[in-house]
């Protein structure tokens, strides 16, 4: 066990002036995830030489805060489409609900069979906040019961993810390591810091990776901070150095390193687990990765013979199949698993935790960087880049290579969160950019600013401005969200 004392008061409680408990512990939050214990290896009951394939999965939950309330406060979209069943898909509201809790009552069922099960767990903070404010202590507790029983959290994962859902590309680099302390303080109130120190792995939303140099650089070194051992990325959002797909090589079944470097030369890297296939929710909807694991075997990893690792998320809620499909497919699998013997189920803390206790350690893991990077640097010297010699590379390709892209990856590659959306984007960098301009220098100089009602409020509405949701939907009601939201920020900071 993480010797941290879980609390649910003090600096973590649920609120901090009237508002969620999103900033102002970032000294607490450091000294409780910035370790290197290991987490699942004391009480996995897996052993690396015993498989012979493995599969993770994990289920990402999210709804959208919105200024939609009678009064136009601040409210869950799941509450709205609670108290506006008509419209729309709006009829599904009380089976998103019951998607967010039912893991708290299949994974208990399934070790009462004698099964092994593993998930992988991703909820945005406006999801946690969502279901505080409509008081539905009912979802919290049973998910609870599979974050804090000590019999049900070894077969469970938190990944942690960005607070407001905000896609990293198009985020404001000074505010991704704001969204990712933001999503670890709630978090913490809401299942205390001995949960939180478990939280080892990343979520981006959408799986969108920054392939931008200095972009990519910042996330890594902001999760590497805030004391994240690995992310999950999407396989077509990767490439190794010389330029090949990774979705191509079977080097995708195992830990990546992901490395990256910026425009000034400074490198830094980080291990990554490879989503393999598309964003279609049949996938884990029909636990296809434990079909796909069953097909394969183990592969070589820094010199030894290993289980290979089929990575596949999923939105949890959304879509007939999640709603009505996963519950059946999700329980029949795991019976026969447990039959099977020769491909488990592994979260992917604990599939680290297990190679690094067979003596492979992330040095020794193949190398990958972001898509497209290749074309910058066969341009530009990577050890000692000139000044400006990125951005020139960078002009150069977007002038002359209509496949050259710097709006990152995702799993809805067909979508660009950028192109289309400057009547969201612009606000959104204005807001942010007046945001640090006024507490920026009040926060070096005294660091509990950051507890204050002034800084909360004003982080809150940057945060939300920046919720991907808002450019997902096109445009329409979902912009108009997005501009009301800007206009109360930019009041709070001007």
């Amino acid at each position: 066990m993480i010797a941290i004392a879980p609390t649910q008061n003090g600096n973590f409680s649920l609120e901090r002036n009237g508002l969620p408990n999103i900033c102002g512990s970032e000294a607490e939050l450091a000294k409780i995830t910035n370790h290197t214990n290991p987490v699942f290896l004391p009480r996995t009951n897996l052993q690396l030489d015993s498989f012979k394939a493995s599969f993770a999965c994990a289920l990402h939950m999210h709804q959208p805060t919105i200024p939609a309330g009678a009064n136009g406060e601040l409210i869950c979209n799941l509450q709205h489409m609670m108290e506006n069943p008509h419209d729309g898909d709006n009829h599904n509201a009380s089976v998103f609900a019951y998607c967010y809790s039912r893991m708290g009552d299949f994974i208990p069922e399934l070790i009462d069979q004698g099964c092994n099960p593993r998930i992988m767990l991703d909820y945005s903070g406006n999801l946690l906040w969502g279901l505080i404010q409509m008081g539905r202590q009912d979802v919290i507790d049973n998910l609870k019961k599979i974050t804090l029983d000590d019999r049900y959290w070894p077969h469970v994962e938190w990944l942690g993810t960005m607070w407001s859902h905000a896609v990293a590309p198009s985020t404001p680099i000074p505010d991704l390591k704001l969204q990712i302390q933001a999503w670890q303080q709630y978090f913490a109130a809401v299942f205390g810091t001995e949960a939180l120190a478990r939280v080892k792995g990343f979520s981006p939303p959408e799986m969108h990776l920054p392939n931008n140099p200095d972009a990519l650089y910042e996330y890594i070194k902001a999760l590497k901070e805030c004391g994240y051992r690995w992310l999950m990325v999407q396989e077509g959002s990767v490439e190794t150095l010389d330029g090949t797909p990774v979705y191509d090589r079977d080097e995708k079944y195992l830990p990546q390193r992901l490395v990256a470097t910026n425009s000034r030369g400074d490198t830094i890297s980080m291990t990554a687990l490879i989503k393999t296939q598309g964003s279609d929710t049949k996938l884990v909807a029909q636990m296809q990765p434990y079909y796909e694991a069953k097909s394969r075997g183990r592969q070589e990893l820094g010199g030894q013979s290993v289980p290979c690792c089929v990575t596949q998320i999923a939105d949890g809620e959304n879509g007939g199949v999640m709603m009505n499909e996963f519950p059946d497919g999700y329980k029949q699998a795991w019976p026969q698993i447990a039959g099977d013997g020769s491909t488990v189920g592994v979260n992917g803390t604990e599939y680290l935790e297990l190679l690094d206790a067979a003596g492979i350690s992330e040095d020794r893991y193949p190398v990958c960087q972001a898509i497209q990077q290749h074309k910058i640097w066969a341009r530009v010297d990577r050890d000692r880049p000139a000044p400006g010699a990125v951005d020139a590379a960078i002009a150069d390709l977007n002038q002359n290579d209509h496949q050259f892209s710097m709006d990152g990856a995702s799993w809805t590659n067909d979508l660009s969160w950028v192109r289309g959306y400057e009547n969201v984007l612009e606000p959104m960098n204005q807001l942010s950019a007046k945001f640090h301009e006024k507490f920026d220098r009040a926060v070096a100089e005294d660091p509990s600013v950051t507890q204050s009602r002034e800084y909360t409020e004003a982080l809150l509405y940057v945060m939300l401005v920046e919720t991907s949701c808002f450019r997902y939907w096109g445009q329409g009601t979902w912009t108009d969200y997005a501009r009301e939201l800007y206009r109360r920020g930019e009041a709070l900071v001007s």
